[in-house]
């Protein structure tokens, strides 16, 4: 088989491979006699975990095919998106380059836990203003970065594009089809766009958006026809990376009782908002509903170094 060959088979491999499920017992977080099953997508690849993998595969395996090596991608200062790119970027062999928002972290990204890590993997990182970020999405922006990196393939920040959709709903479809409910934090939208997109018959999709003000019920309409979902918009704590000593308190003690880790962006918010609901509305049956645990913990460094090491758990 020749190298071309041989990478995506690899990353075919990752594209087909089933995380493991736990079930954890909810009687000391307030439910008796209840237990939830969790799909542990944190766990898919130690360098890059969870749904970020999941929508930047099919994009790496388009790019092989095309013979195409260099990926080029934005982020903030302690992007999930980022640190999955170059660690898959390194792991699979692609050239990563990062349009980070803040020029001001060009001075001292060193102590950036997120951005040492990605330039350790690899990731050559381009710090730009503020203003120059909001045209990440911007026709005549990005071809002139095409044109600059070329040959190339530009991945959106968050890594949310129809090839990643793609990736979340092939590992949706891998899922036992017992569960009713297939539940998931919301960030760009990505991933609850996959879960539509591969849910079963039958399946509902519940969506806790990890950001204040944000219609996604209109951005998501057009996926998973016939999958009723519901987004729950009241858990996010004030808004994007927004925490506060509830949810700091509720991660903390859902990790000394399960075992799990949570981050406070996204998982956390999730967690809480899903064990709220089903304390306020004791007839649904946990058991009917799998947890995707999208990842994110490397994002804990950064969130605890901004504020002063709140969530006690360190992340390997």
């Amino acid at each position: 088989m020749n190298g071309g060959g041989t990478l995506i088979h690899e990353i075919d491999h990752y594209l087909n491979l089933k995380s493991k499920i736990q079930k954890v017992d909810l009687s000391a977080l307030g439910l008796p006699e209840q237990s939830l099953f969790i799909l542990r997508e944190d766990e898919l690849l130690a360098e890059a975990s969870g749904n970020k993998l999941r929508k930047l595969l099919p994009n790496l395996k388009q790019a092989a095919l095309d013979g195409i090596k260099r990926v080029v991608t934005f982020g903030g200062a302690y992007s999930n998106h980022i640190a999955a790119t170059a660690a898959a970027g390194q792991k699979f062999g692609f050239e990563t380059v990062g349009f980070i928002r803040g020029e001001e972290l060009a001075l001292n990204w060193q102590k950036n836990p997120t951005l040492r890590q990605a330039s350790e993997c690899g990731m050559k990182l381009v710090f730009i203003n503020r203003t120059e970020y909001r045209e990440r999405q911007h026709t005549t922006y990005l071809s002139r970065l095409k044109e600059r990196y070329e040959p190339c393939v530009i991945i959106p920040e968050g890594g949310s594009n129809e090839l990643a959709i793609q990736g979340v709903a092939k590992m949706t479809r891998l899922l036992p089809k017992q569960f009713k409910v297939l539940c998931t934090p919301i960030g760009t939208g990505g991933t609850m766009a996959g879960l539509l997109s591969g849910a079963h018959y039958g399946q509902q999709v519940w969506g806790f958006s990890a950001l204040k003000g944000i219609d996604f019920e209109s951005h998501l309409s057009q996926y998973g026809p016939g999958i009723e979902r519901t987004i729950f918009s009241d858990y996010h704590f004030g808004g994007y990376a927004k925490a506060n000593n509830e949810l700091i308190e509720f991660i903390n003690n859902f990790r000394v009782q399960t075992g799990i880790a949570l981050d406070p962006v996204y998982t956390g918010k999730m967690m809480f908002g899903l064990i709220d609901f089903l304390k306020k509305n004791p007839e649904v049956n946990a058991q009917d509903i799998l947890v995707i645990h999208t990842g994110g913990l490397q994002g804990i460094q950064g969130f605890n170094e901004l504020n002063k090491g709140l969530v006690k758990i360190t992340v390997d």
